[in-house]
């Protein structure tokens, strides 16, 4: 039995930035209902990005809700669009991959979503059953069916094309070949980012031209990451995985800018519409402080992600150590070499890597950041205690066990 339409809806709807076109979807559920059949919802899986982060969770969450729905989640990933690398959103040619690394990066992006999305009605295909076996003919088939205009419409593309920088031909083919993902699986509903809009359409087309009822298209928002100016994204450090321990994920949560608590709880969380109204209530009331909203957001991840007595430990400990100035329970350790029992601090901060080249170590330590024991050390050049361990802390974040043998 499925829900009612409209109870379908409301769960759909829940932070879509669009649904193209509403009324389809509105028909194809109905339908789904009448004839107690599920939808087919797709998602392309982008296999050059295996290490998944919240960001990747919003769309992956809306695929959840179809599942917890009754419809069949369809996991394409893109071993062989992964050759040609989608450049969406990119203003320069994005390296391709080889077979092999898609198919590896496809099954890490796999068990990782799957600690999202349920296992018991989802089906996961590697777009080369099908792609692989066009020839060339095919390809110029289906190339026929768009043109170079329609292309550049594409703001990335228009953009390169003005300022003169090269688009390679198989740029053009990528859209094409997700589009063909769509027709292969006959696709009822694609979701996606909305930097994916473009390539989404397309597939709307070309399921047209090959005869099939055109599939309706779900954007999802691009989630801010915790510097609140950027996408997440690993690259730019400003990401939350889906895989950190508890008390990263906890701690990264409570960085995040007080206007992105909202978008956060909406987003990648499960909290109900009235828990959202209630959050957006006490955002609005100067006498509620937005760091216990954070913490109660940063208790749901860990909950989500682990569980809730991981939540609890983790806030234990970042309280211990933030609020409380301790230190950690657990840290890294780091045996010092007998031959090193003059090295100075210097070096130690390079050697054990917690900084990325000496002059950082000479920053850090100018700025006040680095400490041993809770005793600030202001002389880089300063020799190392001669005890049998001592603990370095660098910056806010970082602590190490230093243990001489």
């Amino acid at each position: 039995m499925f829900p009612t339409v409209n109870e379908q809806m409301d769960l759909i709807k829940r932070g879509v930035s669009e649904i193209i076109p509403e009324d389809d979807l509105v028909r194809k559920i109905e339908r789904s209902i009448k004839s107690n059949k599920p939808l087919r919802v797709k998602l392309g899986c982008d296999p050059s990005r295996p290490d998944l982060h919240l960001g990747h969770s919003v769309v992956l969450r809306k695929l959840r809700q179809f599942q917890d729905l009754g419809h069949q989640a369809i996991l394409i990933i893109g071993d062989f669009t992964g050759m040609i690398g989608d450049p969406s959103g990119k203003s320069k040619t994005r390296p391709s991959l080889t077979l092999e690394e898609t198919r590896r990066n496809g099954q890490s992006y796999f068990e990782q979503a799957t600690r999202i999305l349920s296992t018991t009605n989802i089906r996961m295909q590697y777009n080369s059953e099908w792609l692989g076996k066009m020839s060339f003919a095919d390809v110029i088939v289906l190339a026929g069916k768009y043109t170079v205009a329609r292309m550049l419409e594409r703001d990335d593309f228009t953009e390169r094309y003005k300022a003169g920088e090269s688009i390679g031909i198989h740029e053009f083919l990528y859209p094409l070949a997700q589009a063909m993902d769509s027709v292969a699986i006959e696709a009822d509903i694609e979701l996606g980012g909305t930097d994916q809009k473009f390539n989404l359409l397309v597939g709307r087309d070309i399921q047209r031209e090959y005869g099939l009822e055109p599939q309706v298209i779900l954007t999802m928002p691009i989630l801010v990451g915790t510097d609140g100016a950027e996408k997440m994204s690993k690259s730019l450090d400003n990401y939350i995985g889906i895989s950190d321990p508890p008390k990263e994920m906890y701690g990264k949560t409570l960085r995040i800018p007080d206007e992105l608590i909202y978008p956060y709880f909406e987003l990648t969380t499960d909290v109900s519409h009235k828990e959202l109204a209630e959050v957006k209530q006490q955002l609005s009331d100067r006498s509620v402080n937005p760091r216990d909203l954070k913490r109660k957001l940063a208790r749901t991840l860990v909950t989500m992600y682990h569980n809730a007595e991981a939540a609890r430990k983790a806030e234990e400990e970042f309280d211990r150590i933030f609020v409380q100035k301790d230190v950690p329970v657990e840290m890294e350790v780091f045996p010092l070499q007998i031959q090193n029992g003059g090295t100075a601090l210097i070096s130690l901060l390079t050697e054990a890597q917690l900084v990325s080249s000496r002059s950082e170590a000479r920053r850090l330590i100018d700025q006040g950041g680095v400490s041993i024991d809770g005793e600030k050390v202001t002389d880089a050049n300063a020799p190392l205690p001669t005890k049998k361990e001592f603990i370095l802390k660098v910056g806010k974040r970082k602590f190490l066990k230093v243990v001489r043998p």
